[in-house]
């Protein structure tokens, strides 16, 4: 059974994902059943069910494989790319640009004055994130160099947001502000997986491109220029289709992490250790893994719900702590 898991991982990925994906449609506060919305369908739409449905559970869902898919994936391509088994999107300090984004358009009213203008905002956070990314780079986009402009774009967008939290005009504002920072998928309509759909799907191609750089990469730059492949081309393609993933979903569902950091290395042994190889699984083991998370925090039914970004920060957080210890006993 593990042999054939290792050759075949999204067989066992494939099926998990699809139930999830039915359990996020038929788990809800409102008690409808996917019996009740197909009875509904029947007799010509229109009815509580399908209201319920379209309007609430299917965005949700949509927005679960989404989401989970373009963290997990970029996750797996960054850590392939930068040969680090810490690296997740905040890194190059997309998710943390594209969150200022969203902050701004909160804070100067543009979120409100257009039914998608928060989206839009964390969108443009996380396309400027990568117009300064290569600015700070240069044109000679090395993995250290990478490295170093990530985390210097990240500490500007900390203090950036917590500027703007600490001016902002009313308490309501702040309170809200910061709920939408913690993450989560209610309350999104289908206008918002419209939105983000085409941005992630032109992300996920870009690192399904690299794939066999990055196990060229594995074996260090130099052997992969021997190879063919420009390395700096290759960073410039995994940047930007992880800052068109990441920053989409960012833009709709607020901060979502340990995603990326979680996924990929709970997957690498059964894909071998090819970057190549973990791209696909990681999107479906992502997708599984958030669908999972959203689940549960509805099984509480109706009241105050957990923000997603805190139950997977729960989840992510002991296994970083792990993964520590791990790699320090291995180090002794």
């Amino acid at each position: 059974m593990t042999a054939f898991l290792r050759r075949h991982p999204r067989a066992l990925l494939l099926p998990l994902a699809a139930a999830l994906f039915v359990a996020s449609l038929s788990i809800g506060a409102s008690g409808v059943s996917l019996g009740g919305v197909l009875a509904d369908w029947r007799s010509g739409g229109g009815g509580t069910a399908m209201v319920i449905f379209t309007e609430i559970r299917l965005p949700r869902a949509l927005l679960g494989l989404l989401v989970g898919g373009a963290l997990g994936m970029s996750g797996a391509a960054l850590q392939g790319m930068l040969r680090n088994p810490l690296a997740e999107p905040a890194v190059i300090g997309v998710s943390p640009c594209a969150a200022l984004g969203a902050v701004i358009a909160f804070y100067s009213g543009f979120a409100n004055a257009l039914p998608l203008g928060l989206p839009l905002g964390g969108i443009a956070g996380a396309l400027l994130a990568v117009a300064l990314l290569f600015a700070l780079a240069g044109r000679s986009v090395g993995v250290l160099t990478l490295i170093l402009a990530g985390i210097a774009l990240s500490s500007f967008a900390g203090a950036a947001t917590s500027l703007a939290l600490s001016l902002s005009p009313n308490p309501y504002a702040l309170a809200e502000i910061v709920f939408w920072m913690m993450g989560s998928l209610a309350d999104r309509t289908l206008d918002q997986v419209y939105l983000a759909a085409p941005f992630i799907a032109v992300g996920a191609a870009l690192l399904l491109s690299a794939g066999p750089a990055l196990d060229a990469l594995s074996l260090g730059e130099d052997t992969a220029r021997s190879m063919g492949f420009p390395v700096s081309r290759v960073g410039a393609r995994v940047v930007l289709g992880t800052a068109l993933a990441v920053g989409a979903s960012v833009a709709v569902t607020g901060a979502v992490g340990f995603v990326g950091l979680v996924v990929p290395h709970l997957l690498r042994p059964l894909v071998g250790h090819q970057p190549r190889r973990l791209l696909v699984p990681s999107f479906l083991g992502g997708a599984c893994l958030v669908l999972a998370a959203d689940t549960a925090l509805r099984l509480g039914g109706p009241g105050h719900e957990l923000k997603l970004g805190v139950v997977t920060a729960l989840l992510g957080a002991p296994f970083f702590l792990g993964l520590v210890l791990a790699t320090r006993r291995r180090l002794a």
